[in-house]
Order: C-alpha cells, then sequence, then structure tokens
C-alpha cells in the first residue's frame, strides 16, 4: 500500500500553512466540555498546549488552557516565542511522531469564542463607506460630518453580545418610525442589515490615565479577525440622535473563531490612503516605521451568493490610529478588548460592505437565485471570508465569520 500522507504536509500555497497559524478555543465529540487552545494548520487543527506538554515546552502553562486570555496577556515577547516554537512543532519532521496524535480535522471539532471579551468599540473608518451613508441621508448636504477626517469617530458596543461564526442571529425588535408615520411603532426590524469589518484584538493592557501612543500599536494587539457587525438599519435611524448607536446595533456582532497573529501579516502592511487634512500629533503616521494599513481582500455571500468584495487597504483610518484615539484621553486598555475597523467599503459599487450602500437604502435591490434583496430576511445565511497577502507569494487565510438570520420571538 502507499505511504498514507501526513495532514503536514500541505499543498504548495495553503493559505493555512506555517506562515499563518491562527489561534482558536475548540473542543471534540469525545470531549465536548474540554475547550482547548488549537492552532490551525491546514485542514486541521493542533491541541497546542498537548503538543506543548509532549514537547516539554515552557509555554505549556500558556497553551494548556480554555481560552486564549493568558496568553494574550502574556505579552509581545511570548506570543513571538509561542509562534517560533509551534512554526518548529509543524514544520521539523523530528516532531512529527508527537505533533501528528494531537492534530484534528477541522470538521470534526466544534469552534468556541476564543477569548473573554473585555470592552468592545466599533469605528467608522472608511472614507467610502461613510460618503456613501452621507449621501443617502443627506443628499442636500455635506456627505462627511466636519469632524470626520480629523479623528476616527467610534462608540461603544455591547461585549456580551459577541457571539462566534456560527451563531444564529434573532432578528431585533424595538421601536422604529419612518418618516411619514405619525408615530414610532414596535416591532421586529425590517432593516437588517450587515457591515463587514475587521476586528482587531489588545492582549496587553494599558495604565489608566496613560495614552497608547501609535507607536504602541504592536505592543498592545495580538491579531486580527473578521467582524460582522449587524446593524437593524430602521432602530437605528429613530434612536441614535443625538447619543448614536444603542439597540439598532447592541444585539449581536459576530467574530471569527480564528484570530490571526499580527506577525503572519507582515507582507500585507500597506500605505494608507493619502490624507488631505493634516492630523494633529497623536495621529500623524508620516513618520512611523512601518505602514499602517492591512491589504486585505473581504468577500460577503448570502446564501452562497457572492454580493460585495470590500477592499480593507482603502481604509481612511488605520488601526493603530483607531488604538491611539480610543487612549487618547486616558482610556485604559484592558486583555480582551476587542475593537472594530468599521464597515469596509471601496469606491465600486461592488466592494460596498453593507445592504445600505448596495441596495441604496432599498432602492436599488439585490437580484439573488431566491429573489430580490433590499435587507435580509429570516433564513438569511451571511457568510464573511478574506485572505492577505503572505510571504513569498503566499495567501493568508482569515478564516470566515458566518451568521444565519432567525425569526424575532
Amino acid at each position: 500500500m502507499p505511504e498514507q500522507s501526513s495532514p503536514l504536509d500541505l499543498p504548495e500555497g495553503d493559505p493555512f500553512g506555517p506562515h499563518n497559524l491562527p489561534y482558536g478555543v475548540f473542543s471534540t465529540p469525545d470531549r465536548p466540555e474540554d475547550r482547548r487552545v488549537g492552532v490551525r494548520i491546514g485542514n486541521h487543527v493542533l491541541d497546542a498546549g498537548a503538543a506543548a506538554h509532549a514537547l516539554g515546552s515552557p509555554y505549556a502553562g500558556l497553551l494548556a488552557q480554555p481560552s486564549l486570555t493568558p496568553l494574550l496577556a502574556a505579552g509581545r515577547t511570548a506570543w513571538s516565542d509561542v509562534r517560533r516554537a509551534l512554526t518548529a512543532w509543524v514544520t521539523v519532521p523530528a516532531h512529527r511522531a508527537d505533533i501528528e496524535p494531537l492534530l484534528h480535522p477541522v470538521d470534526d471539532v466544534t469552534l468556541h469564542l476564543p477569548y473573554e471579551v473585555a470592552d468592545y468599540v466599533d469605528f467608522y473608518a472608511s472614507e467610502h463607506h461613510a460618503t456613501n451613508v452621507g449621501q443617502i441621508f443627506r443628499p442636500d448636504g455635506d456627505a462627511l460630518t466636519p469632524n470626520w477626517k480629523h479623528l476616527p469617530i467610534g462608540y461603544h458596543g455591547r461585549s456580551g453580545t459577541v457571539v462566534v461564526s456560527g451563531t444564529d442571529v434573532v432578528r431585533p425588535s424595538g421601536q422604529r418610525k419612518a418618516p411619514t408615520d405619525p408615530a414610532p411603532v414596535f416591532g421586529p426590524s425590517v432593516k437588517l442589515d450587515i457591515e463587514a469589518e475587521v476586528g482587531f484584538l489588545v492582549g496587553v493592557p494599558s495604565a489608566h490615565g496613560t495614552p497608547v501612543p501609535l507607536a504602541g500599536f504592536r505592543e498592545h494587539v495580538f491579531g486580527l479577525f473578521l467582524l460582522n457587525d449587524w446593524s437593524a438599519r430602521d432602530l437605528q435611524a429613530w434612536e441614535y440622535v443625538p447619543l448614536g448607536p444603542f439597540l439598532g446595533k447592541s444585539f449581536a456582532t459576530s467574530v471569527s473563531a480564528w484570530v490571526t497573529p499580527l506577525e503572519a501579516l507582515d507582507a500585507a502592511r500597506t500605505e494608507p490612503p493619502a490624507r488631505d487634512v493634516p492630523l494633529l500629533p497623536y495621529l500623524d503616521d508620516s513618520g512611523e516605521e512601518e505602514h499602517g494599513g492591512f491589504d486585505i481582500r473581504i468577500t460577503v455571500e448570502i446564501n452562497g451568493q457572492v454580493v460585495s468584495e470590500p477592499p480593507f487597504a482603502t481604509m481612511y483610518w488605520t488601526a493603530a490610529q483607531q488604538l491611539a484615539h480610543m487612549t487618547v484621553n486616558g482610556a485604559s486598555l484592558r486583555t480582551g478588548d476587542l475593537y472594530g475597523s468599521g464597515t469596509v467599503s471601496g469606491p465600486e459599487t461592488a466592494q460596498r460592505g453593507s445592504l445600505l450602500e448596495l441596495t441604496w437604502n432599498g432602492r436599488d435591490p439585490l437580484e439573488l437565485p431566491e429573489g430580490k434583496r433590499t435587507f435580509l430576511e429570516d433564513g438569511d445565511t451571511v457568510t464573511l471570508t478574506a485572505w492577505a497577502p503572505g510571504p513569498h507569494g503566499t495567501r493568508v487565510g482569515l478564516g470566515d465569520v458566518t451568521g444565519r438570520i432567525v425569526t424575532a420571538p
């Protein structure tokens, strides 16, 4: 019989090769309550804690955990050391006898929310998205508000409703009032939408009262992931003046089960778009050693049909600028803080990251195989996937984030 190939013998160009190694938390059917830190390699998940014990690694205490939180808090030096060790474990032939029994097919495991969420902040960083929204709701006024190019606009979300990919999303109910309605009514949202985003995960906390400068981004942020900031546009439109989003956003935010470490994305770094307004010193990244943007290509599918391909490289505000602004008043970071980029939209119609933009608030319905869509219907499944350039012409897969809309109770 021919020798069976190893799960570690990956096809050339596999987006989950040793150049990637994203982290997650998984359980297996035989041990459903035993959540473990896993690292994805190809179509398998390595039990990272068991591997560390088998190889006598000093990092077993960080990896033999039910959550990524201890690793997140360990800091940048530990992140690099653990990544270096993991790379050796899955590439050095001498380790195969120890590693191969600890690999689980990714389709056979259950993936969980891999960290304890502390705070959740969402931004509004795409000029194309902000311009589209402004033109939809203020057709006779300026598309961008006067502050937009001076600071990264954001708001605090609801950390308790951050859910892992694959979790159903219940259609939210609340107050809504169309412009022609005499009074508000209560009921399920009829304008349920998506927002295709990239999220960033804070590892190392900061001291209360001490801002984090642009150069501190790598010291505090562990990695990134895909994020879908579900939005009820009709609830949001009625409630948001004067304090901003509330129930129209807080019902659910879906995140990928995989967190890609920043080190895996060095080749995806790119210069952000040119700024045409001078920035205050704490946001001025013109003198930074590395580019603040990331060349990430996102694909949005509804019921398996591609509806958009937003380019993250077009984002006006970078993740480092968002972190600097979020802390410039002395607000502290905590391990497990998440912040979202804001909806990713490009200059072309097919690059818009929300149905609000794709259908121009319902004016131009999407044509799907099962019928027209202005906003999401019950039973619709939304999936975001993405990849970024990796070293030596490879691709770095960012996994996916999926959610299915279920009927309001």
